[in-house]
């Protein structure tokens, strides 16, 4: 049951890891305006993602904009463009296999098998957090180089957006249940209990009986 429960909480976290995943792929807010002149009050904000730019006016009002070109984008944005999708098609594939060899289904009866398969599945979620903590670091990296080099402008200058915390939330989230997934092992319910019985011993017609014992007459 232990081993049961480990995969239950490994699969919820990498679960919750993988949407996360997602989530931090569409939103534009990997790069943000940074506010460091001396007027605090702007009129727009920029934000800079995978796929879209966005401009927010002091108004409220969002105007994005999809890359038209991805040769365009910087090498950064093109790596992390596709480890974050190979990332999420790795943790659609983690679900299946570790649906597959979990002990709540049926799909394979061997129990030494079903484990070897969740602890695959395990590995295939560690990989994902892997890749997608890659282009998070790569990311934040150029945005503090950028950050503290004088001769970029000010107005070039971005701050570390919402999206690169929720992909290092969906990473530890990735590797943790990554972890829990590869500690499982079979159960021992397949030990099997050998019954030893004795040979029945029949009486002889005359009912002498060989070796049987009268005494279990009554």
């Amino acid at each position: 049951m232990v081993s049961a429960g480990l995969e239950i909480i490994g699969l919820g976290l990498c679960v919750i890891g993988s949407l996360l995943v997602m989530v931090a792929c569409g939103l534009p807010m990997w790069k943000v305006t940074a506010f460091i002149e001396a007027n605090i009050v702007v009129a727009q904000t920029i934000w800079d993602g995978l796929w879209m730019s966005c401009v927010v006016q002091s108004t409220g009002q969002m105007q994005c904009k999809v890359h038209d070109s991805v040769l365009a984008l910087g090498h950064d944005l093109q790596a992390a463009r596709a480890l974050t999708v190979i990332s999420c098609v790795f943790g659609v594939l983690g679900l299946m296999v570790v649906i597959a060899g979990a002990q709540c289904t049926n799909c394979i009866r061997a129990e030494n098998v079903k484990a070897r398969v969740v602890n695959a599945g395990g590995v295939i979620y560690i990989i994902s957090g892997v890749f997608v903590l890659v282009p998070l670091c790569w990311m934040a990296n150029n945005i503090i180089s950028d950050f503290y080099n004088p001769q970029v402008p000010p107005s070039k200058k971005r701050e570390i957006g919402a999206a690169l915390y929720i992909g290092w939330a969906a990473t530890a989230l990735l590797l943790i249940g990554g972890a829990l997934l590869c500690c499982s092992c079979p159960s021992n319910g397949n030990s099997v209990y050998s019954a030893k019985y004795s040979p029945t011993k029949r009486a002889t017609p005359n009912g002498t009986g060989g070796e049987y014992d009268k005494r279990n007459y009554v």
